[in-house]
């Protein structure tokens, strides 16, 4: 039987059955056991009315702080956005990146599907992958790098219902913990299990071909000891449906947790993650005008995707062979694999309290398997027509004039038209095995009342072992669900291979990489009256060691007809290390003042460092450290009518290094660094009094950021094909909205079965650059989101939710392989958000 096959029945079997037994113990429950709100890490009393908000100030965050036991909002001298179990639904994130715009100053670009996000953290100089965003899972990183190239942070990580709430944070002292994010750490809290055995099962159908399975149970499994397990699986066919499952697979975690009364808690948590998505890159869409622009003819903007049955499956030539005739030996590949994830995370903490003032806690994870790209990337180059297509190659490869070709539709053998637009875009393989494990220790002693020192220490060791295959140009119809394209010219060279290839690999990589980080760190708090002051140091060293294969390029198959192989790369033997050893030092300040018991004021001063990561490396291994510098101040308040929680910030970056290859292979590298000032902002309003069901929720941020302190002229292509160059000095920041907002009105009310609530969601992006010198202009765009939820007696609950209602193309980015102008002829290489997309839910709750 198919191995996933197997893995999705017993995936479902194994949530059900435990699901079925859940129910049937609430069932035997006893009317009088004491109800349970587990939250955090340790099985508690139910919480105060409206605590467990995320819009309330005396909710208790953990995330950012050595407190033990947390710190109330109100306490806090830095962002901190949270988000319950409901709130997260509500929210309705098309992934796990999506949801992390909830932090006022964060913008995910996950129009690429469920994995492979750009997260850009306002301020922060990234342009691409997710280097200033770290995922944790009960306050560990899943892996202790925020980033490598086919691997962030949040494509390791699914959201469902067997999460608790989720904390964000945005620097602050957060790069005193754990892996010393500056960026954003973003904390996925496991719910538990309580007293009265209790959870829920839920059924999803998606206007996609969504099918979804969700639930989870927490039951007690003796006095002090609780335990948990949960999960989903789903298949869909994608609202760019490729022919073949866009998503496939699921999620399987449990937990255990002893409680000892007084003295703390220990938890154990498993995670097993099994899921493939397809992966979305840039397509040709119509630009009329500077950041406007429409569907290009054949290719649906919101819908269209290469992935087709007709390429699903191909074969990569990798290894060169010279006997007459011979097949180069290579690679088996299928875009159902898509860029996924397979792998497990296991992980605890310790919370202990001993007399006297002391504590101790700690956690560790370590987490393993392989995170995989089977996926369709951009060459670069805008569609043509088949005919004109081939008239340019054969310039290229110096044919004689009058040289004809005859081309065929891979799969049907059927002539293929010389008039229809193609495109070439690059199926490219990447094998990628991590492992990763950390460790955080802190001690805590109240040196005297309302003074609290804590020294602690965090340890990680990681690895990454990687096989990549890039280039393999592809020719295909520049529509959707194409068929690829096979040529053959008159003069007896084959133009493009049998399975419609244009050219070999262009880039061949393996590698190993080991990491290793320590940090230590001390901080102290200090409650006065109303104030709450706190200051930390810490201070990390990195390690890092790479074997690098030798690679040359040639023909794979010594045979000079054979165009499209003539000029691939591939591993030769002999190896190339580096090694990297580097210690920086972080540190912040913090103060808060409590003017009333729902009223506060805070300023924050610190400086963060970002260690390179493997990438990074390989391509500069005398890669500088990043040091950011941030200074903010914030405002909480709340009423019955309102709550505000705002926070103004300035940025400043250093020591960025950049390298852009130009048309002619020339590679130009400088660095930069970068300045910024904004506001980020969250506020709840209930505007009608005696209504309290009806609210207005509306966050977001406006930044002005800017690069500094970069090379005078920096040389590009021009629209024109001529060489210029431009200063990045003043230049926004790349890929940036200058203001993104959610606006969200909702009302909720009782009915004769329940209640009712219902909301709008609208979301308008600003405009942004897809490149570092404003010539790629992304426009702006705004969505429409909707959302009903019945809940039925005591048990049934009913969710309809729907994305993206009104189909507005967004662009996310435009051609991330060209620094400079991207359009040409009314046409640019460039990726928006999905199409509309409605989905229904039954959920039942015992």
């Amino acid at each position: 039987m198919n191995t996933q096959r197997m893995t999705r029945r017993l995936l479902v079997t194994s949530i059900a059955a435990l699901l079925a037994a859940g129910s049937l113990h609430a069932q035997d429950a006893t009317p009088n056991a004491a109800p349970a709100a587990a939250q955090g890490t340790t099985p508690a009393p139910p919480a105060p009315a409206n605590q467990k908000n995320a819009t309330n100030l005396d909710q208790v965050v953990v995330t950012g702080t050595a407190a033990a036991g947390g710190l109330k909002k109100i306490d806090t001298s830095y962002s901190v956005t949270a988000a319950t179990l409901d709130q997260i639904r509500e929210f309705n994130p098309k992934s796990t990146a999506d949801l992390l715009k909830m932090a006022p100053g964060v913008f995910p670009e996950s129009s690429g599907g469920q994995t492979g996000a750009n997260i850009e953290v306002a301020g922060f100089p990234g342009g691409g992958d997710a280097p200033f965003a770290t995922l944790q899972i009960n306050g560990s990183p899943i892996y202790p790098m925020p980033t490598l190239s086919f691997m962030e942070n949040s494509s390791m990580f699914r959201l469902d219902d067997t999460i608790d709430h989720a904390e964000f944070v945005l620097g602050g002292p957060a790069v005193l913990y754990g892996n010393g994010q500056p960026g954003l750490t973003a904390n996925f809290i496991l719910r538990e299990g309580t007293d009265k055995p209790s959870g829920d099962i839920g059924v999803t159908y998606g206007s996609e071909g969504l099918v979804r399975l969700d639930g989870f149970y927490g039951f007690k499994i003796a006095d002090g000891w609780y335990g948990s397990v949960g999960g989903f699986w789903r298949q869909s066919d994608g609202v760019r449906d490729p022919q073949f499952d866009a998503d496939k697979g699921g999620s399987l975690t449990a937990t255990l947790t002893h409680n000892f009364g007084d003295s703390g808690s220990i938890m154990f948590y498993a995670r097993d993650l099994k899921d493939h998505n397809q992966f979305v890159t840039d397509t040709p869409i119509l630009n009329p005008g500077r950041g406007q622009f429409d569907n290009y003819p054949g290719f649906d903007a919101l819908t269209g995707t290469f992935g087709s049955k007709a390429d699903q499956y191909a074969f990569l030539q990798t290894t060169p062979c010279t006997t007459a005739g011979c097949q180069p030996a290579g690679q088996h590949v299928n875009l159902a694999d898509g860029r996924g994830a397979d792998v497990v995370s296991v992980g605890g903490n310790l919370d202990l309290t001993f007399g006297d003032g002391w504590n101790i806690s700690d956690k560790f994870n370590f987490t393993g398997g392989e995170m995989n790209t089977v996926a369709f990337f951009s060459t670069g180059a805008n569609p043509q027509t088949l005919g004109s297509y081939i008239d340019d190659q054969i310039t290229a490869d110096g044919l004689p004039a009058g040289t004809t070709a005859t081309a065929t539709y891979v799969n049907n053998g059927g002539a293929a038209d010389m008039n229809q637009n193609v495109t070439t875009q690059g199926y490219w393989y990447v094998h990628k095995r991590i492992q990763g494990a950390s460790n955080e220790f802190h001690i805590s002693k109240d040196i005297f009342e309302g003074n609290t020192l804590t020294f602690g220490n965090y340890t990680a060791v990681y690895n990454d072992h990687d096989n990549w295959l890039l280039g393999n140009n592809m020719l295909l119809q520049a529509k959707n669900n194409p068929y690829p394209i096979a040529v053959t010219l008159s003069n007896g060279d084959v133009l493009s291979s049998p399975g419609g290839f244009v050219s070999g690999p262009s880039t061949a990589i393996r590698e190993a990489w080991n990491g290793f980080n320590t940090a230590f760190f001390l901080t102290d708090s200090w409650k006065v009256d109303k104030w709450l002051f706190d200051v930390g140091v810490r201070e990390e060293r990195q390690e890092a060691n790479g074997r690098i294969q030798n690679t040359a390029t040639g023909d794979l198959d010594g045979n000079p007809t054979t165009l499209y192989n003539n000029n691939s790369q591939y591993l030769t033997a002999g190896n190339t290390y580096i090694n990297y050893a580097k210690t920086a030092p972080s540190w912040t300040i913090g103060a808060n003042y409590e003017i009333q018991s729902n009223m506060s004021v805070y300023a924050r001063v610190n400086d963060g460092v970002h260690f390179p990561g493997f990438d990074d490396l390989r391509g500069l291994p005398s890669q500088p450290i990043n040091k950011i510098h941030n200074m903010e101040v914030g405002f909480k308040y709340q009423a019955d009518w309102v709550y505000v929680d705002v926070n103004a910030y300035r940025k400043l970056f250093y020591n960025v290094p950049y390298t852009i290859t130009q048309g002619n292979g020339q590679q130009f590298s400088f660095d930069y660094g970068s300045a910024t000032k904004g506001i980020n902002f969250t506020t709840v309003l209930k505007p009608v009094p005696g209504t309290p069901g009806f609210q207005i929720a509306f966050s977001g941020n406006y930044m002005d950021g800017h690069y500094t302190h970069s090379a005078a002229c920096t040389p590009y292509l021009q629209q024109s094909g001529e060489e210029g160059c431009a200063s990045l000095n003043g230049m926004q920041l790349q890929r940036q909205p200058q203001f993104h907002g959610i606006l969200t009105p909702s009302y909720q009310w009782p009915t004769g079965f329940g209640n009712m609530k219902l909301w709008l969601t609208y979301e308008y992006v600003g405009n942004r650059y897809g490149d570092l010198i404003e010539q790629q202009p992304l426009g702006q765009y705004h969505t429409l989101a909707f959302g009903a939820t019945a809940n039925i007696g005591d048990n049934w609950q009913v969710n309809l939710q729907g994305t993206n209602l009104t189909n507005e193309i967004g662009i996310t980015e435009g051609n991330s392989r060209l620094f400079g102008f991207a359009s040409a002829g009314g046409v640019i290489l460039a990726r928006s958000i999905e199409g509309r997309e409605v989905n229904l839910q039954v959920k039942y709750n015992f």
